[in-house]
């Protein structure tokens, strides 16, 4: 069952939440609304892990990440402190292993096993976490990890299938953190406001855009239809998936947690940068905290490059290489990774350029151009993403 589909769904959420807004209401301790929200991820799971091998899958996967963390974790503690990265870098590459074999299995028949085994919906989401887990552990950010709060985190049940990514630190703050009446009641009517715009974006707006805009263009082609298509493919990718966003975020705000934001107004960017601060935001700062900066900081601290700029310019081109292939190894998705990593590259060049030349100037107008070219930059990208072209 995948979360927010239908609202069968919503149905089966009034089990957890109105106990969890009584707590609330009733200004119950962190550690009561901490117990409650591990039982309801528990109990949620059983109906989101259908049929019953799913959830046999998840938790046989659940407890294979927490012997990493814990065997990575034991060897962080020890007396000698030592830090081997060829140990980190196992622990990294076991940790995904899993979700490499799951991405894999479409176009590997030797690797069909990985299907039967590990093929639950939430499986890149949740090695996210773990991952983050691992590489805090490391950084020495992360001392100590409870089996029950391990779980709450990693299987959250809002944030299950699709996120957004939330950090083990921020995350076990707010479980445990004392809410008042007062605080309870702002965060429980954000909540409510987040997922009524759940409502209107994926089952209103983003049906209305299915059906008569996106759906008819599937079965027309050449240049016109494609060019429409790449409108219609924007605008519903957007409201469907910034819908479940609004839904994740508004249930776990009814549950005391403040997962972070997924999209900000991404159509009104002015630039490609601008764009991937706006856009899916918890996945594009996790690639960016964990992959893009500790990149270009061992490349300058190994001063691995002689031109600064190569170390930031290969970074992109790693950085969405590796988030094209996380959606998919088709060809689509290592297009659109590489796509945007010219585009990035080609923003910083000529914003450099535009410093002495000011062939691009400031004002209003100029503002609304460089949002209009930025729009359909992101929409050809997303063209691309939709497999129209390939």
């Amino acid at each position: 069952m995948t979360p927010y589909e239908n609202f069968t769904f919503f149905i089966y959420l009034l089990i957890p939440l109105v106990p969890a807004v009584l707590l609330g209401i009733l200004g119950a301790t962190g550690r009561g609304r901490a117990a409650w929200i591990l039982l309801s991820t528990l109990g949620m799971l059983q109906y989101i892990a259908r049929p019953l091998d799913v959830l046999y899958q998840i938790v046989g996967y659940l407890l294979f990440q927490w012997i990493l963390v814990r065997l990575y974790l034991a060897y962080r503690s020890r007396e000698n402190g030592k830090n081997r990265v060829g140990v980190f870098y196992l622990m990294i590459v076991l940790s995904i292993l899993p979700l490499v074999g799951v991405k894999l299995n479409p176009n590997v028949i030797a690797l069909g096993f990985w299907q039967t085994v590990i093929g639950f919906i939430g499986i890149s989401y949740l090695t996210f976490r773990t991952v983050g887990i691992i590489i805090e552990i490391r950084d020495g950010l992360i001392k100590d990890i409870r089996f029950l709060d391990f779980i709450s985190f990693v299987l959250f049940f809002p944030t299950l299938a699709s996120g957004p990514i939330d950090r083990y630190r921020r995350f076990i703050t707010d479980l445990y953190k004392p809410l008042t009446r007062q605080e309870y009641g702002d965060l429980a009517v954000h909540g409510l406001d987040y997922i009524f715009r759940g409502f209107l974006y994926k089952f209103i707006i983003a049906y209305l855009i299915n059906k008569y805009w996106l759906d008819p263009l599937n079965h027309a082609f050449g240049f016109l239809p494609t060019f429409q298509y790449m409108y219609a493919y924007s605008f519903y990718l957007f409201f469907d998936f910034a819908g479940y966003s609004a839904f994740a975020i508004g249930v776990s705000y009814l549950l005391g947690i403040k997962t972070p934001e997924n999209f900000d107004k991404p159509f009104i960017s002015k630039n490609i940068k601008d764009f991937w601060n706006r856009w899916h935001i918890s996945l594009s700062f996790w690639f960016r905290d964990y992959i893009y900066m500790r990149f270009v900081l061992d490349s300058a601290k190994k001063k691995r490059f002689r031109n600064r700029y190569t170390a930031p310019y290969v970074g992109y081109f790693l950085l969405f290489g590796i988030m094209g292939l996380w959606h998919g190894i088709d060809l689509r998705y290592i297009l659109y990774g590489l796509y945007h990593a010219g585009l990035m590259i080609s923003f910083d060049f000529l914003d450099r350029k535009n410093r002495t030349w000011k062939f691009w100037r400031k004002g209003p107008v100029w503002d609304l151009l460089a949002i209009l070219v930025t729009l359909h930059f992101v929409m050809f990208g997303f063209l691309i993403f939709s497999g129209r072209l390939v």
